[in-house]
């Protein structure tokens, strides 16, 4: 009899796999359900286009105001990882402007740390190569930030451009400085 009822027992477990192997993948023979929705899976990196950030800078020395070469403007932006959780700010430099005042910066996917997502982005001024032009003004959120709001696509270059300031130094205090 124990014979037998091992018999029992293998067949009742074997048949019990089929069941559950037949359940799962839908019976023998049988296709893919075309009525299931497959889950769309964002496989679009969270920057997936190139930033541009361009503008000028002036001088003011009294009522004169000429193009600034060499300054340099920061752009800090704030975003969130992977999960959704804030990441610490980063911040990138343009190159220096050119004998016209004139700036650009780039950020481009590649060079983001991790899986970040872009929230917001500001721009300042950093650096000013003249002694007798390095008060920073508040003149279009100089010192405060100029938040990168609207761009324009270019679509040749796969970029966002973005147009700040014009930005201003001044070489005397409170010369159209908003402290």
């Amino acid at each position: 009899m124990a014979p037998t009822s091992s018999y029992f027992a293998f067949f009742m477990s074997l048949s019990m796999v089929a069941a559950i192997a037949s359940a799962t993948y839908g019976g023998y023979g049988s296709h893919p359900n075309p009525n299931l929705v497959k889950p769309k899976l964002n496989k679009e990196k969270p920057l997936s286009t190139m930033i541009g950030v361009q503008g000028l800078v002036y001088c003011r020395s009294g009522p004169r105001r000429f193009p600034l070469e060499g300054a340099v403007i920061r752009i800090t932006c704030l975003a969130n990882d992977g999960y959704g959780y804030e990441a610490a700010p980063f911040s990138f430099l343009s190159e220096a402007t050119d004998a016209k005042g004139y700036f650009f910066a780039t950020l481009s996917p590649y060079e983001m740390q991790g899986n970040l997502k872009i929230k917001e982005c500001k721009a300042f001024l950093e650096l000013s190569p003249l002694k007798t032009c390095k008060i920073p003004t508040d003149e279009k959120q100089g010192i405060s930030g100029a938040l990168l709001a609207s761009y324009h696509y270019l679509s040749d270059k796969k970029m966002k451009l973005f147009t700040v300031g014009p930005f201003l130094y001044t070489s005397a205090p409170n010369s159209g400085s908003n402290y």
